[in-house]
């Protein structure tokens, strides 16, 4: 009995060794890289995810620790004081939006998983117990029972290879001689269609690049998160001055009334002129009033861009250490911003992976097209024996069994992978159209940006002008107005068109600032020239046009 069980024990042995053998030889190797989806201040060189320079031409000194992404960096209590890079810092740190479109990568990433589960092993075992009651005529009744047992396991390969490797024992009805055991090895290889590693690691590329399309989408969120922390915090800056420039206006105004009316009661000028006064005072205030509000409903938007941790952060006040200054940068020519833009803009590297991504999907339902071919080979020995453990122990002896044949199944027709194939050409011709059509977008909109710098930068110089005139303007018809030769309306308006020449100086100043912000994002190099690291750094290159 124990000799039985020493080679039952072998059998097994043998059987395992040959399966992991196969395996090992055909396993696909495949290594996970998780990176965290990072966006914050430029790490150092040795920790970057891209081997690529990082730009870093404005300081990105932060009121905390340089964030990590996902981790709420929190403030100080009290009013929040930043420039305009702490605000930019703090926003990549605790912004709820880039937060849900940091989590699309992670995601995305759990479906190259699911495209290799297609090889991953199947184990199976089975485990059965029959018994029955039955009799010839003129016989008594007679029992019977049997055991079968079989655990298998089965796996198919990026090359096309199907394997299945089983082990089964049965024992003999009541009244029978012998027990069966079963060791068997069947490959099976596809020929034509399904062939090799290319078609079957369609799913596992075509979910890589998906994983990778997301990280582009989180470049296009966080450039833009900190295009507009950076716009709001300018418009912030602009409200901020708007209320000084309609205080001090109203003192001005407040003066210009008293003096109307201390020369009303001594009779130089007629009670009508008290109206004009009046009303450019009220002007003032209503303007005053609106600056407030704008201040206050700016100040609501960078709070939300920047979601400071603390619980009653809406009622915090911002206190800014950068104010608006002409940024000294030249104007390169547009050609040179739209070559930038064709490498770095998110939109364009997306449309560039939807090419790559139905080159294959050709691949598929080209081999799709090919007739089913397989060839199969099977190997195995049976041992027999009075007892169970003695048939397992006879499986090594001579005798075995061998098979090996091919099947071949072809439509005759084959309208279905025809026609799949042919949709898969149009889409593949769609998407490079669509990369065209984006990238022509983009051009124009960089042109435009190039407009607008251009427009706002010689806009900042006219209203400075026109600042200065209106000052004389209002000097001019207050001293007439002194001597009597000019009257409290034409003062009034004097003052209200230096409010609104001043104003517009500062608007311009920001306007510019802004320009240069948007055009930095829609040539996709905000992130590189504030010195912030992000995903989705790398450009893509268009595949080959297919034949």
């Amino acid at each position: 009995m124990s000799g039985s069980r020493a080679k039952w024990r072998q059998a097994a042995a043998v059987l395992a060794a040959a399966a992991l053998g196969v395996v090992s030889a055909s396993c696909l190797e495949y290594r996970f890289s998780n990176p965290e989806p990072y966006v914050g201040p430029s790490r150092p060189a040795a920790t970057q995810t891209s081997a690529a320079p990082t730009q870093t031409p404005a300081a990105t000194q932060t009121v905390a620790p340089a964030p990590v992404a996902g981790i709420a960096t929190p403030l100080p209590p009290g009013p929040i004081t930043i420039s305009v890079s702490d605000a930019v810092m703090i926003a990549l740190a605790n912004n709820q939006g880039l937060v849900v479109q940091k989590l699309s990568t992670p995601i995305a990433r759990t479906s190259e998983q699911n495209a290799l589960a297609v090889f991953d092993p199947d184990v199976t075992a089975d485990l059965g117990y029959s018994r029955g009651n039955s009799r010839r005529a003129g016989t008594p009744f007679n029992a019977s029972s049997a055991i079968d047992a079989a655990v298998g396991y089965n796996q198919l390969f990026p090359t096309g290879t199907t394997v299945q490797a089983t082990a089964e024992t049965a024992s003999p009805l009541t009244g029978g001689q012998f027990f069966a055991s079963r060791v068997g090895l069947t490959v099976t290889q596809a020929l034509l269609r399904g062939y090799g590693a290319d078609v079957n690691l369609v799913g596992l590329h075509q979910a890589e690049i998906d994983t990778r399309m997301t990280e582009y989408e989180l470049r296009g969120t966080a450039q833009l998160l900190v295009a507009q922390v950076e716009e709001t915090y300018w418009d912030y800056a602009l409200a901020q001055r708007s209320i000084e420039i309609f205080t001090e206006s109203l003192k001005l105004a407040d003066q210009q009334l008293s003096e109307t009316e201390e020369r009303i009661k001594v009779g130089k000028l007629a009670e009508i002129e008290r109206a004009a006064s009046q009303a450019s005072v009220a002007q003032q205030r209503e303007g005053l009033i609106n600056a407030r509000s704008t201040l206050a409903k700016t100040r609501l938007a960078l709070l939300h861009l920047m979601n400071p941790t603390a619980s009653d952060f809406w009622t915090r006040d911002i206190t800014l250490k950068t104010l608006p200054t002409i940024p000294n940068i030249d104007l390169e020519a547009p050609d040179v911003h739209v070559q930038v833009a064709t490498r770095m803009r998110p939109e364009l590297n997306q449309a560039r992976l939807l090419v790559q991504r139905d080159d294959l999907t050709l691949v598929k339902t080209k081999n799709g097209l090919l007739p089913q071919m397989n060839l199969f080979i099977t190997l195995g020995k049976t041992g027999y024996a009075e007892s169970f453990l003695n048939s397992g122990g006879n499986i090594f002896n001579k005798g075995y069994d061998l098979s090996v044949g091919a099947s071949f199944e072809y439509p005759l027709l084959n309208r279905d992978a025809r026609a799949t194939h042919q949709r898969a050409q149009i889409s593949r011709h769609q998407a490079v159209e669509s990369v065209n059509n984006v990238a022509q977008t983009i051009e124009v909109d960089v042109r435009t940006a190039c407009i607008e710098v251009a427009r706002t930068k010689e806009q900042v110089t006219a209203t400075a002008v026109t600042r200065g005139y209106r000052e004389d303007s209002l000097k001019a018809e207050t001293e007439k107005f002194r001597v009597g030769k000019s009257t409290s309306l034409l003062v009034a308006q004097a003052q209200r068109d230096l409010v609104q020449s001043q104003i517009d100086e500062v608007s311009a100043v920001v306007s510019y600032m802004k320009a240069w912000v948007e055009l930095y994002r829609l040539e996709g190099s905000l992130l590189e020239r504030r010195g912030i690291d992000c995903p989705g750094r790398e450009p893509v290159q268009m595949p080959p046009e297919k034949l």
